[in-house]
């Protein structure tokens, strides 16, 4: 006999990825599903490159996203360059590479307008024995089942359930910026496109690598770059004026990108000046607008309480190294989703076996991530740490271990 599923009202919290991605696939298994977005517009433009994975891809097309050719863009080699712009070291490992935008758009037309609520700042929870009350900002309250909390690294939800628990700065920050394509030299772009390039710079990392264009274009010509720079700064000086904006505004935890201070965009065009090879100086020169992202951890002890679960970045972040934070909140919502089917009518068991598996896939990205991030660390290094330090400033092993599968690394 096949197990009859309970029909659940699921209440998501964040209408990003991680969040769609969950709604989706338990609105396809036949829950009563809606998602509440703090922010009130349209999201658009957040985040830049992601690194795909099989994983992925596979939770996108049970999600229902239609996952064709143009979902990004398909890179076969990466590669290592010197300091005069020469190529060092080569690998392959084909890898497909999209935006955040074409993902949010794939799962947002997916996900029923009419249960996508936008404006809606979660506040807190009532939980009672076989129910719960979520309350919003905006006075308006939803009776719920289950709570997914896909409400990122400054997630409310977890603060319910977990409020010490907040992400730790990792003593460096990450440069980034897009380019069109049209743009870039007919040298340069014979090196970028279509690699994964690195260069590496004492104590520093820069890549970069080809998305998507304006409305999701793939074709030659009408691409953009990405590149992310890896970059040391100290958290009692460099990271709170880096923080703070031309009006003397500090921004914890993350500044605009157009509110950048002109001086700390300076500064970091100085720096590329005398520290980049001549190809991705010529990237980070034709950026116009340049931000920067401080770089954190952030583990959490469970996942789920009662009838709250955890998903995404509001349970674990890892630092960007493994390509992995699209992916880990694909592998969370389909977890989720198989272990409510699993377990029929008994929704604190799935919750369990959803915490079980989940926190273990997630605490080995994060340790995986800050072993790929050891280079930029200065200062008080442990042991391993120093013997990781020097690991990932060998060429190979960055191609090799760099935006893979923790269960890829060290398989060459």
């Amino acid at each position: 006999m096949s197990k009859v599923t309970k029909r659940l009202r699921v209440a998501v919290v964040g209408g990003s990825l991680g969040g769609l991605l969950a709604a989706n696939l338990l609105l396809r298994a036949g829950h009563e599903v809606t998602v509440h977005e703090q922010i009130p517009d349209e999201l658009s433009g957040r985040g830049a490159g992601i690194a795909t994975h099989k994983e992925l891809l596979n939770a996108l097309e049970l999600a229902g996203a239609v996952v064709g050719p143009t979902v990004g863009i398909n890179i076969e080699q990466r590669i290592v360059l010197s300091m005069d712009g020469s190529i060092i070291a080569r690998h392959r490992y084909p890898q497909i590479f999209t935006s955040w935008g074409r993902l949010y758009r794939l799962l947002k037309d997916a996900f029923p307008s009419d249960r996508y609520f936008s404006g809606m700042a979660f506040t807190h929870t009532e939980i009672e024995r076989t129910t719960l009350r979520v309350h919003f900002a905006d006075g308006k309250c939803f009776d719920a089942d289950l709570l997914v909390g896909a409400d990122g690294l400054r997630s409310t939800v977890r603060g319910q359930i977990l409020q010490r628990v907040t992400p730790k700065y990792a003593g460096y920050i990450a440069w980034r910026g897009l380019v069109d394509e049209s743009q870039i030299s007919n040298n340069t772009h014979a090196t970028f496109f279509d690699r994964l390039a690195f260069f590496l710079p004492p104590n520093e990392q820069m890549l970069g690598y080809p998305v998507a264009g304006y409305n999701d274009e793939v074709t030659p010509g009408n691409k953009r770059y990405n590149f992310v720079w890896y970059r040391p700064a100290d958290v009692a000086e460099a990271l709170p004026r880096m923080l703070t904006d031309d009006l003397g505004n500090y921004h914890e935890g993350g500044i605009p990108p157009k509110l950048v201070s002109k001086s700390v965009i300076s500064e970091m065009w100085h720096d590329a000046e005398r520290l980049l090879a001549p190809e991705f100086l010529e990237i980070v020169n034709l950026t116009r607008q340049p931000f920067f992202q401080p770089i954190v951890d952030l583990e959490v002890p469970y996942m789920a309480s009662k009838r709250i679960v955890l998903l995404g970045d509001a349970a674990y972040v890892a630092r960007p190294h493994t390509g992995m934070g699209v992916t880990k909140a694909a592998g969370d919502a389909v977890t989720l989703a198989n272990a409510i089917k699993e377990n029929p009518g008994d929704l604190q068991s799935a919750i369990a076996l959803y915490n079980d598996k989940r926190s273990k896939i997630g605490r080995s990205i994060v340790a995986l991530a800050r072993r790929l991030g050891s280079p930029m660390k200065r200062g008080n290094l442990t042991i391993e740490e120093m013997k990781m330090a020097t690991r990932y400033r060998n060429p190979q092993f960055v191609l090799h271990d760099t935006a893979v599968p923790p269960d890829h690394v060290g398989k060459y």
